[in-house]
């Protein structure tokens, strides 16, 4: 005899629909959730965030922020690795002047990708911190103000 995985709920879940609405929709309210367990004992029952909210409105809010967080990382970084571009390129190019080691196996392409790899990692160290930080500085806000909703 052979077994089957025969599953009594099939699930299929939208990418389109938040995933606390779907664990709803397929399993009723969260009241009705012991009937549902008895069922499919592997059932989770899932509570909606109360960050998470169904609408347009809060969509565009996220994508707003997100464009401010990832701008200020871009300013931020640039900043950064202009700084950092010029904190490399007085030392690389006095020592070429000043050593006869420098100056014999430091051609130009050599002086340019120390600058420049100076500066591109400058650039992406700064700005994945700012971005990282001014979306936990909002997590928290948010947290703030659904509490204070509450």
């Amino acid at each position: 005899m052979q077994k089957t995985n025969c599953n009594p709920i099939q699930l299929h879940f939208s990418p389109y629909i938040p995933f606390s609405t779907q664990t709803q929709m397929a399993f009723g309210s969260p009241s009705s959730s012991s009937s549902n367990t008895r069922l499919n004992p592997k059932a989770k029952v899932v509570t909606p965030s109360p960050l998470e909210r169904n609408g347009l409105a809060s969509l565009d809010q996220k994508l707003a922020m997100a464009k401010r967080c990832s701008h200020e990382g871009v300013i931020a970084g640039a900043k950064a690795a202009v700084l950092a571009s010029i904190a490399t390129a007085v030392p690389t190019l006095a020592s070429v002047r000043m050593l006869p080691w420098a100056r014999s196996y430091l051609n130009h392409s050599a002086q340019a990708l120390i600058i420049s790899t100076a500066a591109g990692a400058a650039y992406f160290i700064v700005a994945d911190k700012t971005i990282l930080a001014s979306a936990r500085r909002n997590s928290f806000n948010q947290t703030q103000q659904s509490n204070i909703r509450a």
